[in-house]
C-alpha cells in the first residue's frame, strides 16, 4: 500500500554546477504533472514527464534549480534576440499610437530570454545522461516515502476496520432481547384490548413480523466486506481507487444494519461503526 503523499530532494554537482531535483505529491484523483525547469532542460520535458509518469496517480510538482558557480555563470547579451524584442516594442508602440517615455534599453534587458550564460550554450548529452540517473533516484527515494506513509495509513485501517467487526460482534445478544421486547410489547397490547389470545397464532405472527426486522443477511454481508478489504490491503499499488469501493458497500450495509435495528443498543452500535469507517474514508483519499 503507497500513499499519494510523498517528497523527495537530492543535491549533486555536475561539471562544476550544482543541481537540485525536487519532487512533491499531494492527493488528486489522476495523475497530474507540474514541472518547474531551467531554460537549459525545456527540451527534455517530455522525457522527464514519462519518468514521472510511472508515479501513476497524484499531483505531482517537479523542479530542477540550477546554482552555478559564479565565477562560471557569467551572463552575456544575446544581441539579436534583444534587437528583436526593441524593434517589436517600437512597433507596439506605433499600433497603439502610444506616447510613452518609458526606458525601452530597460524593457528589453528585462526579458529572461535576452541573457544567456557565457559558457553554456546547449545541454550536452553527458549532462542530461546524469542528470537523467539523478532523477530516477529522486523517484525512488519519493517512491520509498509513499511506501512508508502508505504502511502508517495501512495500521490505521488495520485497527479501525478491526474495531468495525469487534463491534458487529456485540450485535447477537441484543437480537434476542429484542424478540423479547418485541413479544412482551405485542402482548400488553393484546391484554389492553382484553382479545382472547391463540398461542399458536400469536407466535406466528411474531414470525412474521420480526422477518421484516430481520438481519442475518447484513451481518453475514458485512463480515464478507470486511473480510475482502483486508484482501485488498495485501494486494499491489492502485488499490485505492477499489478500497473507495469496497468501504461504500460496507457503509451500505450498516446503514441497513441502522434502519432494521428497532433496538437502541443496535442502533448506537451502528453509529459507531459508522464512524470508524468515516475515519477510513477520509484517509483513503490518500491511497494510491
Amino acid at each position: 500500500m503507497k500513499s499519494m503523499t510523498g517528497f523527495a530532494k537530492t543535491q549533486f554537482e555536475i561539471e562544476s554546477k550544482t543541481y537540485s531535483i525536487e519532487i512533491k505529491t499531494l492527493n488528486s484523483k489522476q495523475l497530474d504533472i507540474i514541472t518547474k525547469l531551467p531554460f537549459l532542460f525545456h527540451e527534455k520535458e517530455t522525457e522527464i514527464r514519462s519518468l514521472l509518469s510511472s508515479l501513476l496517480r497524484g499531483k505531482v510538482e517537479f523542479s530542477i534549480i540550477e546554482d552555478s558557480d559564479k565565477s562560471n555563470n557569467i551572463s552575456s547579451i544575446n544581441f539579436d534576440v534583444a534587437r528583436t524584442h526593441y524593434d517589436d516594442i517600437l512597433k507596439l508602440k506605433e499600433i497603439l499610437n502610444a506616447d510613452s517615455n518609458g526606458d525601452l534599453l530597460s524593457l528589453v534587458l528585462a526579458q529572461s530570454d535576452v541573457w544567456e550564460c557565457a559558457d553554456v550554450k546547449e545541454l550536452t548529452d553527458t549532462v542530461w545522461q546524469q542528470l537523467l540517473l539523478k532523477i530516477k533516484d529522486a523517484i525512488v527515494v519519493l517512491d520509498n516515502f509513499r511506501l512508508q506513509e502508505g504502511e502508517v495509513l495501512k495500521k490505521d485501517f488495520i485497527y479501525r476496520i478491526d474495531l468495525i467487526e469487534s463491534k458487529l460482534e456485540k450485535i447477537p445478544p441484543y437480537e434476542d432481547e429484542r424478540i423479547a421486547t418485541v413479544k412482551e410489547r405485542m402482548r400488553k397490547y393484546l391484554l389492553d384490548l382484553d382479545i382472547p389470545v391463540d398461542e399458536n397464532r400469536f407466535e406466528q405472527e411474531i414470525i412474521y413480523y420480526l422477518e421484516k426486522f430481520d438481519i442475518t443477511e447484513e451481518k453475514v454481508r458485512l463480515r464478507k466486506h470486511i473480510n475482502y478489504f483486508r484482501e485488498v490491503m495485501d494486494e499491489q499499488e492502485g488499490i485505492g481507487k477499489k478500497l473507495g469501493f469496497v468501504v461504500q458497500e460496507i457503509g451500505r450495509e450498516i446503514n441497513t444494519l441502522g434502519s432494521k435495528a428497532n433496538h437502541a443498543d443496535i442502533q448506537r452500535i451502528v453509529v459507531e461503526m459508522k464512524d470508524e469507517l468515516e475515519k477510513i474514508k477520509e484517509q483513503l483519499g490518500n491511497i494510491l
